[in-house]
């Protein structure tokens, strides 16, 4: 029997998986173009300057080290970004997928990076909540404090 209020049906869920597999090819392809694009992380992380590009190698220059620090600063954290930015996206392609072929038919290779992935994001988000928790910021939801991926831990 179906829902007569259009929805519950096997057909809509069949509907909402093909909309999951579009909206994960979306994100596939949007993942290649950040990795072939000047902002993927192998290319930002190779457009470095030397220090001895601002100054000379020997020369005593105060200003010149301030900016070659700040460059750096600035540099890492975009290389930082990237990658976070190239592993979040792939984290949701991985979790669209298993929405679409069911958390038990997961292959374990397909498991394993999304747990890789999950492991990175929350070791990268533990200086952001140790801060809120220190500036008595808000409290984490119900769903940060667990895994949120609906499945178990191996």
């Amino acid at each position: 029997m179906t829902d007569p209020g259009g929805g519950g049906g096997r057909g809509d869920l069949r509907r909402g998986v093909g909309a999951l597999e579009r909206f994960r090819g979306r994100v596939d392809t949007l993942l290649a173009e950040l990795e072939g694009s000047a902002a993927g992380k192998s290319k930002i992380a190779a457009q470095a300057v030397s220090r001895a590009a601002l100054s000379g190698q020997n020369t005593c220059f105060a200003e010149a080290d301030g900016l070659y620090a700040q460059y750096n600063r600035v540099h890492e954290s975009l290389v930082t970004l990237s990658r976070s930015l190239g592993d979040r996206i792939e984290y949701l392609s991985l979790g669209v997928h298993a929405a679409a072929v069911g958390f038990d038919n997961v292959d374990d290779d397909v498991r394993r990076r999304f747990y890789e992935i999950q492991a990175r994001l929350d070791k990268e988000q533990e200086p952001e909540k140790a801060r809120d928790k220190r500036d008595g910021g808000p409290e984490p939801r119900n769903a940060d404090k667990q895994s949120d991926s609906g499945w178990a831990a191996e």
